[in-house]
């Protein structure tokens, strides 16, 4: 693996761990020449996904963008990048369950929507704001409520 730093074509595994419930391996590792440590995964392959977006367009599912935006939905809150990165996995996971080639963003924001909900209720706020394009406090409102009521029903 090439050092992210100085790109010497040497480093050594420091250590490994299975993330994203067997689906990924998360490998720190050092460069041999400037001891610089950075992070990798491996994953599995899987077929290409497409996403249908809200006007129509198509383009390849991109881990990175969804991680990405939860990273920006989370920031400033109690949730950290391995249950991020546990949140993309199964969203992922559930998409290629579906055995379908192709999705709707649609689906896919319902998947984050769901899983941010179990998460931290800011950062499902935070999002929710963004994918449901509140116009006004009376969104935020209803969906806060909502919120409030799935908290009722659960006790």
């Amino acid at each position: 693996m090439k050092c992210s730093q100085c790109a010497f074509e040497d480093s050594k595994v420091i250590e490994s761990r299975d993330v994203a419930v067997g689906e990924a391996i998360r490998r720190r590792r050092e460069c041999t020449s400037c001891q610089y440590r950075f992070t990798t995964y491996e994953r599995i392959e899987r077929p290409q996904l497409i996403v249908i977006k809200n006007n129509g367009t198509r383009e390849l599912f991109n881990r990175d963008k969804l991680l990405a935006g939860l990273y920006r939905a989370t920031e400033k809150t109690s949730v950290n990048s391995l249950q991020l990165e546990q949140l993309v996995a199964d969203i992922e996971h559930q998409i290629y369950e579906r055995g379908e080639q192709e999705v709707s963003s649609a689906k896919i924001g319902d998947l984050v929507m769901e899983g941010l909900s179990r998460l931290n209720e800011v950062a499902y706020v935070r999002f929710a704001s963004v994918y449901r394009r509140f116009k006004d406090i009376a969104g935020f409102e209803r969906e806060l409520n909502e919120i409030r009521e799935r908290k009722t029903n659960k006790n």
